[in-house]
């Protein structure tokens, strides 16, 4: 079931993604070669707790930490190290969630680390093209289907993949609440979007198969 939600109660989400954007925004400065995935946590978490909020991930279906933090091949769900230290040329994902009276926020972003070039930078500046086109597509009146196909179409326009296994959400009370927004679909189709619908649109795009295998962590995803 879709929840739609009350400018009140989007009021209360915009706080807690607030605090997203601030976490992520202090792991983003602090990105660099010779730091590692555990710091980048520690210090989302400090931030996230300063501001009242709570991680929604760390211990969500028993995952670990604040964030995912997912270098190169990892697609998603890679988890805080201090055995995995950021090298010039790699690049970074990194989800943040946070719970904040009673509202989570929900959001990613992709960072290089020193000199990123080749098929990684243009990997990078197509899918925030991706996401773009997908937002463009939100409106009452529209349908999911319209999202799916302006990340396919953008992503495979410029050869690469668009991965299937996991697609954006809805988000609320709860973090993963219906609908599912994949990246894939075609226009026209697929429930219509109604003012108060608030989802996570998370374009997942890969150079290459867009096939993905899980590690023996049960968690980390990666490409094929």
């Amino acid at each position: 079931m879709i929840v739609l939600k009350s400018n009140t109660e989007l009021d209360s989400m915009d706080r807690a993604n607030r605090v997203v954007h601030m976490a992520l925004g202090a792991v983003r400065h602090a990105a660099a070669p010779g730091v590692s995935t555990a710091e980048l946590d520690t210090i989302a978490e400090d931030l996230i707790r300063s501001e009242g909020g709570v991680p929604a991930f760390k211990g969500y279906r028993g995952f670990p930490a604040t964030l995912c933090t997912s270098v190169n091949d990892e697609i998603v769900h890679g988890i805080p190290s201090r055995s995995i230290r950021l090298e010039d040329g790699d690049i970074l994902s990194v989800d943040c969630g946070v719970v904040l009276d009673g509202f989570f926020g929900d959001a990613a972003i992709s960072v290089g680390i020193g000199d990123v070039n080749g098929v990684a930078a243009k990997l990078m500046n197509v899918t925030k093209d991706c996401l773009d086109d997908a937002v463009k597509q939100v409106g009452p009146g529209k349908r999911l289907g319209d999202i799916g196909e302006a990340v396919q179409t953008r992503a495979e326009g410029a050869g690469f993949g668009v991965v299937r296994e996991f697609v954006g959400h809805g988000i609320g009370r709860s973090l993963h609440e219906e609908p599912q927004v994949p990246n894939y679909g075609q226009a026209g189709r697929g429930q219509v979007m109604k003012p108060g619908l608030v989802v996570a649109i998370e374009p997942m795009i890969t150079a290459g198969s867009w096939r993905v295998k899980i590690d023996d962590d049960g968690w980390t995803a990666r490409t094929e």
